[in-house]
């Protein structure tokens, strides 16, 4: 007897009917279907990714990550200038779109905006291989794998528009990374219009105040404030050796080889070692990435050529550092942290980077993420009146918060980060501080 094939049952008289039909068929044979085309083998073609070897091999680096493990993503959802970076499809959304970095005017509020963030839809989603990947799932080939979500030059949001990081080696991969890790733009404040900072008036016009003590709560530039910062990703920057305050001084303002010979990816995913390379997108102790073909041989944690590069610019560091607080006039004006989390780590994430282990904040009282502050902008009979603030000691600051906070002590980018110290020193020491 042939088996019926049944269609799928949309009502109980629907059944009864097709289960009548099928009960006064059975005493008849049926004829034959017609044989359909042949499929593709699907489990052959998800083989190609998913096997030991790739897929599986790749999603456990990928649990070493911050980028997996991070709680930014859940913290941040709905958070649509956030967004951008820290939910995955707001990511994606700001790609697909090209969403802008330029300022606009808005002529009903008077303020201008900044428009490059995510919509509310978009504005959630954890970090994962679809975020990077474009194409996954679309041949269900092993080739859906390397399609990126971006690869074109990032006009820098912290430059409105106006400076461009362009690394076009390794096919401008690094984009990808740098899209996220890169500065967020100072804006002014919102008694006066909002606009974007003036980096270039910073640098041509050091003396002008930039912060007036006296005047209370009025700025037409920023008030200042704990977090009062270019934020996290000041590394795609320096990388590139692009948007820092590059002020004129003994030091050129040029890059090492890196940022024209290196991609984000030929370090950070290196063949990993321990938990660093691969998709951990770790770099610290693995010297896989450096020790290839045409650039480094004998690269390692005690290589001169390492430890002489990060001493520098530490040093550099803590002297910049000196002549920003100077300013305060015996006591620091940039925040210092040393407290530890619950699971044993340093809450300051540049912890041991300077020598009074500075994390680019500045040491202003804020209730919630601050309450120890020493400065307040009223003062009061507890907390020291902040003083008087000058473009010099704004653009030092931006310097010393990019060579900081890019990590590596001048590893990424020796020149650049050399210069953006040195001449924010010098800047510093020509106006007496």
């Amino acid at each position: 007897m042939k088996k019926l094939r049944l269609p799928i049952l949309l009502s109980g008289a629907l059944m009864l009917t097709a289960g009548s039909f099928f009960m006064t068929s059975c005493s008849k044979d049926g004829n034959d279907g017609k044989d359909g085309t042949n499929g593709t083998d699907a489990i052959a073609t998800c083989k190609e990714c998913h096997n030991p070897s790739v897929v599986d091999r790749v999603a456990t680096e990928f649990a070493l990550s911050k980028h997996n493990y991070g709680e930014a993503a859940a913290g941040e959802a709905g958070n649509t200038s956030c967004g951008p970076c820290h939910e995955s499809e707001g990511f994606k959304y700001v790609c697909k779109n090209n969403v802008s970095t330029v300022f606009t005017f808005d002529a009903v509020t008077g303020k201008w905006v900044n428009p490059y963030a995510t919509v509310s839809s978009s504005a959630f989603g954890p970090l994962t291989c679809f975020t990077c990947h474009s194409s996954l799932h679309t041949t269900y080939g092993y080739a859906d794998m390397s399609a990126l979500t971006t690869t074109a030059a990032v006009p820098m949001t912290m430059w409105g528009g106006a400076k461009t990081i362009n690394l076009t080696q390794d096919g401008g991969k690094s984009h990808l990374c740098v899209k996220c890790h890169q500065p967020r733009p100072l804006t002014c404040s919102a008694q006066s219009d909002s606009r974007l900072l003036n980096y270039d008036s910073i640098r041509d016009n050091p003396s002008i105040i930039f912060w007036d003590s006296t005047a209370g709560f009025v700025s037409k530039y920023i008030k200042p404030s704990y977090r009062m910062h270019v934020h996290y990703g000041a590394v795609g920057a320096v990388f590139a050796g692009v948007g820092g305050i590059e002020f004129p001084g003994s030091e050129p303002f040029s890059s090492s080889s890196h940022a024209t010979l290196a991609s984000c990816q030929d370090c950070h995913m290196a063949p990993i070692t321990g938990a660093a390379g691969g998709h951990s997108f770790k770099a610290k102790g693995n010297f896989n990435g450096c020790n290839v073909s045409g650039c480094h041989t004998t690269m390692s944690t005690t290589a001169s050529l390492f430890t002489d590069t990060r001493a520098e610019i530490k040093g550099l560091l803590d002297t910049l550092a000196a002549h920003i607080n100077s300013v305060g006039a015996g006591h620091d004006i940039l925040h210092k942290d040393v407290s530890v989390g619950t699971d044993g780590s340093y809450n300051n994430l540049w912890y041991g980077l300077t020598s009074k282990n500075y994390d680019g904040y500045t040491d202003i009282y804020d209730a919630s993420s601050n309450p120890l502050g020493y400065w307040s902008l009223a003062g009061s009979s507890t907390l020291k009146k902040f003083p008087t603030l000058k473009f010099v000691h704004i653009g030092a600051m931006i310097n010393f918060q990019f060579c900081l906070r890019e990590y590596s002590l001048g590893v990424h980018n020796t020149q650049y980060s050399r210069a953006l110290l040195t001449n924010s020193i010098e800047a510093l020491k020509a106006l007496g501080y």
